[in-house]
């Protein structure tokens, strides 16, 4: 019986053409807690465990009367035993897909199940392929868990069947995505279109947009009407936001992006809106070493520079006085709507000391002030309503060589002469040598009653000699070698003023000789004699 049966099972295989390794269609018939009994029309049931049926997430989705493809792993030729398996089949079938998939380098899908050394490990029913960490993105990812048990789509990038060895990349087909995208979205682009995109990457001069397989450049100019320290102070990597495009170079594919050209230029009819001379309210929205920005309205700010902070102190320091997000007062001094710049005046909003004190002084006033501060250039004083004013070195003495600035001190009280009041640009000049006369006005007694003059040598030049005064006051003395030999530097020589240069305040002179007096003196009296007597001579002869 047993061999009739056989040779029955045999003829029916050979009649299906049916052999070790070949993929058939089985029915479900029955599904325990082991097994799964399969019917495959070969006159013998199949136990194929229950285990080859679950997905990769552990889920069996079968049901009796199904038919499912399995494997011919044996079969017997006596007792017409067949052992059927679905895992097998299912990997087989996997193989072709994949080989397919491989030779015409058509996209696959696959579950990522696992992490390797060097990137990860993924699922193509059933089939273990290596996705390298290089290959999983178009740009780095520092995060994989995120990728765990999702299902991606890859291109196969090497097979070897024969090892086992399948690579894939999902980068491969970002690129192809990207790039298919890039093309369609190039022949549509255009300046002035409106465009959905997404930040992907955020620079200190500006942000890169992804539009959809190609990038714009956001410049962190473009970014707002507002100044805009760092673009992350308004966007956000991976935000979505609406740009327009500004400019498109089709030979380079750049594209330039603008999101504050997606509403109305503030700029615009700014003079009317703000004329000069108006008070603003504002808010101050950024300190600097020059003065405070302050914020008029969203997208206009304006530039109170220290100058125009206080009447009184001109190197003000802004952040002792200002907190930024703090209110403030000020006036529109100036409006440049090409540049974009406004200037703006903080004091301007207070009393000007300065029309006062014009009306209390004048030029060749007497005031009497505090010592400030002592520099190389002279000494600034604090006068009426704490307004400075400054004696320059020269008008500290009458004497150019030592004008005495070492005996004041900062904190004292002292007396001084108002040389210049410059409202406009809030200057006073004084003088201390002022309230004295010019000692060289006395000089004027010596040349007019031809009187000697003794000046102490300060330095011999080529064609003369620098004298000085008592009172400080210079001059020049011509000389010739003699006189060079027989005098030094210090010693005190006798003159006489041959002119006085009041404008530079300088004296011209020559050096008084006194043996030369006399014989000129004994000549002239030696002439007077012999007239005297020749004069006496033609009387006595007349008569």
């Amino acid at each position: 019986m047993t061999e009739i049966f056989g040779k029955l099972f045999k003829k029916i295989i050979k009649k299906k053409n049916i052999k070790q390794g070949s993929i058939i269609k089985g029915k479900i018939i029955d599904i325990d807690h082991k097994n799964v009994i399969i019917d495959s029309g070969l006159k013998s049931e199949s136990y194929i465990p229950i285990d080859q049926f679950k997905d990769s997430k552990g889920n069996i989705n079968i049901k009796i009367n199904d038919n499912v493809e399995v494997l011919v792993d044996y079969i017997s030729g006596g007792g017409g035993e067949t052992i059927l398996s679905r895992e097998k089949a299912q990997k087989y079938k996997s193989w072709l897909n994949i080989e397919k998939s491989y030779k015409k380098s058509t996209i696959i899908k696959g579950i990522i199940n696992g992490k390797v050394k060097g990137g990860l490990t993924v699922d193509i029913n059933g089939i273990k392929a290596f996705l390298p960490g290089s290959l999983i993105d178009i740009k780095p990812i520092k995060d994989l868990t995120n990728l765990e048990e999702k299902e991606l789509e890859f291109k196969i990038i090497k097979l070897d069947k024969n090892n086992n060895n399948i690579v894939i990349s999902r980068k491969a087909v970002i690129l192809s995505e990207n790039n298919f995208e890039r093309e369609k979205l190039i022949k549509n682009i255009y300046e002035g279109l409106i465009l959905e995109g997404t930040v992907k990457n955020i620079t200190d001069y500006g942000a890169f947009i992804d539009l959809g397989g190609l990038d714009g450049l956001l410049h962190i100019t473009d970014i707002a009407w507002k100044r805009v320290k760092h673009p992350n102070e308004i966007l956000k990597i991976g935000e979505k936001i609406n740009v327009k495009i500004i400019k498109f170079d089709k030979k380079n594919t750049r594209v330039s992006l603008g999101l504050k050209q997606l509403s109305e230029d503030p700029w615009k009819n700014i003079n009317d809106k703000y004329p000069l001379k108006s008070k603003i309210k504002g808010i101050i929205t950024n300190l600097t070493d020059y003065g405070c920005f302050i914020e008029i309205e969203e997208g206009i700010e304006g530039l109170a520079h220290i100058s125009e902070i206080d009447w009184k102190n001109k190197n003000i320091n802004p952040f002792k006085i200002f907190n930024i997000g703090s209110y403030i007062e000020a006036i529109i001094l100036n409006i440049d709507q090409e540049k974009r710049r406004i200037s703006l005046g903080i004091k301007q909003c207070k009393p000007n000391p300065w029309k006062k004190f014009i009306k209390n002084y004048n030029k060749g006033d007497t005031i009497t002030g505090t010592i400030k501060s002592i520099t190389d250039f002279g000494i600034f004083i604090n006068l009426d309503k704490n307004i400075n004013g400054l004696v320059h070195t020269s008008d500290i003495s009458w004497n150019t060589l030592n004008n005495n600035k070492n005996i004041y001190q900062k904190g004292d009280k002292i007396k001084t002469c108002i040389l210049q009041i410059d409202t406009e640009k809030e200057r006073i000049s004084l003088g201390i040598k002022q309230l004295s006369e010019d000692p060289i006005n006395k000089y004027s007694e010596f040349q007019k009653k031809n009187l000697l003059l003794k000046v102490r040598i300060i330095k011999f030049k080529k064609n003369n000699i620098k004298i000085l005064t008592d009172e400080g006051i210079e001059g020049y003395v011509k000389y010739n070698d003699k006189i060079k030999n027989k005098f030094k530097i210090n010693d005190l020589i006798t003159t006489k003023i041959i002119n006085i240069d009041f404008k530079n305040r300088l004296l011209y002179l020559h050096i008084y000789n006194q043996d030369r007096y006399t014989q000129n003196k004994k000549k002239i009296n030696n002439n007077n004699c012999f007239n005297t007597m020749l004069e006496a001579f033609k009387i006595a002869k007349i008569k």
